[in-house]
């Protein structure tokens, strides 16, 4: 198993190529590179060239820190062809940077408009058919997660959509602090993920059904918005020993990803908080191994 922390916290005070020694710094042995302004930005080209990325290779290897996965977040699932073409065109990018990383591993949503699930499928499959050899060609495997307001956010959801897409190499991520837009079953979801389940997003949410509804308060009333945090654990109403105890139950053995957004005065402390409750939730129910 792969403990790894998402800096998404030190990004407005640090470029990419600074990011590997702060991850060593928090104590962390990986790191996850998620979207950033001056690598990969949300739903845009990647901003990095060659010489950039053999940079932050070399950053890494001298800080002793693996880069465990790259997520990039496209709109290869539309809403229009324009931007699904763009996005295609950004993954093929995003997966040569992620091989000359060195990496092997990469993550992403399904994105699309979940009020138009049918075409937003339609528009995913079209582009996974599409980037699918060029995963393949290059050994890059993909674990996918639904994500409050794609066009698939629940939880059971996914994973039959995963396996419908009958590839060993595509993978299914349980994503803690979406827990309650994705079902608010974590044991049922990770057990019917079983093998398929590679890859865990750790932080804590408050639970926005409780109190009739009312936890959150979004005008204009019935807005369709989607509330959730990425906060640290304890700040939240998760159950991480259900997460945990059901990890343990089907073996798993992927990537953990510490991924908290939101305090980034606090971004060192709380990273290696996070990173020592994550160890002793992974001794408490997996053992010291």
């Amino acid at each position: 198993m792969k403990l790894a922390l998402d800096p998404q916290m030190f990004y407005a005070t640090h470029s990419v190529l600074e990011l590997p020694d702060v991850v060593a710094r928090m104590g962390y042995d990986h790191m996850e590179l998620s979207p950033k302004a001056d690598f990969m930005p949300f739903f845009g080209h990647p901003r990095v060239d060659d010489a950039g990325v053999a940079k932050l290779r070399r950053r890494a290897a001298d800080a002793g820190v693996s880069i465990a996965s790259v997520l990039p977040v496209l709109r290869w699932s539309g809403p229009g062809e324009d931007e699904r073409q763009a996005a295609v065109r950004a993954w093929r990018r995003a997966i040569q940077i992620t091989v000359d990383l060195g990496v092997d591993t990469m993550n992403s949503e399904f994105n699309g408009r979940p009020e138009a699930a049918e075409h937003a499928e339609s528009q995913f499959l079209r582009s996974m058919d599409e980037l699918i050899p060029v995963f393949e060609r290059e050994g890059v495997r993909l674990a996918l997660e639904p994500h409050p307001d794609d066009f698939v956010e629940d939880g059971h959801a996914a994973v039959q959509l995963v396996r419908g897409l009958n590839r060993d190499w595509i993978s299914f991520l349980y994503c803690t602090p979406h827990t309650f837009h994705q079902g608010d079953d974590a044991t049922g979801i990770i057990t019917a993920a079983a093998e398929k389940l590679t890859h865990v997003h750790l932080a804590d949410t408050l639970d926005h059904t409780a109190s009739s509804g009312l936890r959150y308060i979004v005008n204009p009333p019935g807005s369709p918005a989607r509330v959730h945090q990425h906060a640290e654990i304890g700040r939240g109403e998760v159950d991480f020993d259900e997460v945990f105890a059901a990890l343990a139950a089907i073996g798993f053995d992927g990537i953990v990803t510490s991924c908290v957004f939101g305090w980034e005065e606090q971004a060192a402390e709380i990273s290696v908080r996070q990173r020592e409750k994550a160890t002793a939730l992974i001794e408490k129910h997996f053992g010291t191994r």
